[in-house]
């Protein structure tokens, strides 16, 4: 029996230091109306999301097409880099993944960050066994989540991330069997 988990990297937002409430840009509706397009021909049983806005602005076309309610689900948010703004992101960015204990002040490791994740994730499989449920969060803890179960994602393939982005992770009972990228496949699609 084959669970489908679709993770689905938020779509471009407009930035704010607020994370939890920072929305969607323009840009970011349009490509999460083609989120929602893309996934109704996917059968979604279930939609759940981190509890940041723009996590959930991205998969709330797919929860109206298929009349469910997003579950928010706290350990999908983003992984915490830091206590502040670093000035430099992507020394910072780099460093916890060339050094998955290593952790910033006040923020996560990459080996803290990733339990969290790997967690839910199982929780999810276990509750929705056999079903396709689509998770909206965010880039960084979506990689770290697929690291867990296939090493070669990792920070090279976390920084070639589009925005919006879907991951399609299957599962047969509790074992990892594939990945495949759904979003390229829509790259061209024309939303009505």
């Amino acid at each position: 029996m084959t669970t489908n988990l679709y993770f689905v990297r938020h779509a471009h937002s407009i930035y704010t230091p607020e994370e939890l409430t920072r929305p969607l840009s323009e840009q970011g509706w349009k490509d999460a109306a083609r989120v929602g397009e893309l996934l109704k021909r996917e059968d979604i049983h279930h939609v759940i999301s981190s509890p940041y806005l723009r996590a959930i602005q991205t998969v709330e076309g797919i929860a109206s097409e298929c009349g469910q309610k997003i579950q928010l689900v706290e350990e999908f948010k983003e992984r915490k880099l830091a206590a502040g703004v670093m000035k430099d992101f992507n020394h910072a960015i780099k460093t916890v993944w060339e050094n998955p204990i290593f952790h910033w002040e006040g923020g996560e490791s990459n080996v803290t960050a990733q339990k969290r994740g790997v967690q839910a994730t199982k929780i999810i499989l276990d509750k929705y066994e056999g079903q396709n449920v689509v998770i909206g969060t965010h880039g960084n803890i979506m990689v770290l989540i697929m690291n867990h179960f296939d090493e070669q994602y990792g920070f090279e393939f976390w920084k070639q991330l589009a925005m919006p982005d879907i991951y399609k992770l299957s599962f047969e009972h509790d074992r990892f069997v594939g990945c495949s990228r759904i979003w390229e496949e829509s790259s061209e699609m024309e939303v009505k």
